[in-house]
């Protein structure tokens, strides 16, 4: 959705809220699934566990090092006039769950800060106070509104919380929350709507800003591609391709987690030399040797968020960040060693088997970035390939945000 679209969404639901004309939505079974694993965490259903908040210069830190400050006026207009009026206050946390900034009416922000913690450098993360909207929103990736006694702490119960989580469109990375809190007795229905589509709005414009910077470092690569022999691309710190000449573009390389001057081996390439460019790297493709095989290959789902896959051959060793579909999706592969059909998948992830053209189409996305290491035919981890699954301690724990049958199976 692009920033004129999403800005028509938000004046819609703005509207809608005001007039009251948006019906409540159902109660959600992710509540339930939220409770349980406070339960288990030992989250004390009186007072939440306790915790330190972060210093000022730690929250300073976290602000300067998040793009949700560039959006933080976008999100203030979107939401501080309905939350202000109804008696609510708006809040942006990291993905920690960490307050990073709040916005309000001043008797809101002082009752809320008083009573409740929401002070900036706090946290609400699910481990702490169990369920709430910020804390339930960062493990489930989804928007969600946690209403009264919903809360797993009863000193919330007289509050209402609407939360939408905020990724970067660079590389889909979770940024935090965006989330209106107030009393019970002023909540809208509309709240949740509200919430999500300014959280939109804000993704279109970190999307904009995204590509303006890709074509900034376009108008400074093109000319030098223009004298090169070979192949060569320009691609920004995330590895969006900017400018490429000898070959055909790619949308993205994946990039190792820290990349440097010099010589470096990328999945889709094989070996390369990177120089900085301001905003990116030039990328040389090197000899068209054979790259070098996977031997090992770490599929990490332990924690609530931010899996990753680690792969290790004679070139060394680098990790990615998965999507919550790809992680999903290599997740299967490592429990089925001997392979999985296009059908299978489908109905391994969505319960139905005709749905393969999503499954291939993904799968093809994976490839591209996992060159070596993913077959097909059937679909599978590479023979001779060491795959180790790490699992979360909980078998509740594994990919929370997902409703793949094949997770749910798992969770068992």
């Amino acid at each position: 959705m692009d920033v004129r679209a999403s800005a028509q969404l938000l004046a819609s639901v703005r509207e809608a809220t005001l007039a009251g004309d948006v019906p409540p939505k159902p109660p959600r079974p992710v509540i339930g699934a939220s409770w349980r694993r406070a339960l288990r965490g030992g989250v004390d259903p009186e007072t939440g566990l306790h915790d330190v908040p972060l210093g000022t210069d730690e929250l300073e830190y976290r602000r300067q090092s998040t793009p949700l400050g560039d959006v933080l006026p976008l999100l203030r207009d979107g939401l501080h006039s309905v939350a202000d009026g109804a008696g609510h206050i708006m809040l942006v946390t990291d993905p920690e769950g960490r307050v990073l900034w709040r916005d309000g009416g001043l008797a809101t922000r002082k009752s809320l800060a008083d009573r409740l913690g929401f002070a900036e450098g706090a946290t609400w993360a699910e481990d702490v106070v169990g369920t709430n909207a910020i804390g339930t929103a960062l493990v489930t990736r989804s928007p969600l509104q946690v209403h009264s006694a919903e809360h797993f702490v009863r000193s919330l119960h007289g509050w209402t919380c609407a939360a939408a989580p905020l990724h970067d469109p660079r590389d889909g990375r979770l940024l935090g929350v965006v989330n209106v809190t107030g009393p019970a007795a002023t909540a809208h229905p509309a709240s949740l709507s509200l919430v999500s589509a300014v959280a939109q709005v804000a993704e279109g414009e970190l999307r904009s800003r995204h590509w303006a910077a890709v074509e900034r470092l376009r108008s400074v690569a093109a000319p030098l591609l223009a004298r090169m022999d070979g192949q060569a691309l320009a691609v920004d710190r995330n590895g969006w391709v900017a400018a490429v000449t000898g070959m055909a573009p790619p949308d993205r390389l994946t990039l190792p987690v820290a990349v440097r001057d010099g010589q470096v081996w990328l999945p889709s390439l094989g070996l390369c030399s990177v120089e900085p460019l301001p905003g990116g790297w030039l990328v040389r493709v090197g000899g068209r040797e054979r790259a070098p095989g996977a031997s090992q290959v770490v599929l990490d789902v332990s924690r609530p968020r931010n899996w990753a896959v680690t792969v290790t051959g004679a070139a060394g060793s680098w990790a990615q960040q998965l999507s919550p579909r790809h992680a999903e999706l290599l997740f299967v592969l490592a429990v089925h060693r001997e392979g999985r059909t296009a059908a299978e998948l489908a109905g391994d992830l969505f319960g139905d088997p005709s749905r393969t053209v999503t499954v291939r189409a993904e799968l093809s996305r994976l490839r591209r970035n996992l060159a070596g290491v993913l077959a097909h035919r059937p679909y599978r981890f590479a023979d001779g390939v060491d795959v180790q699954l790490v699992r979360p301690h909980h078998p509740l724990d594994l990919l929370p945000h997902s409703h793949a049958p094949a997770v749910l199976a798992a969770r068992v």
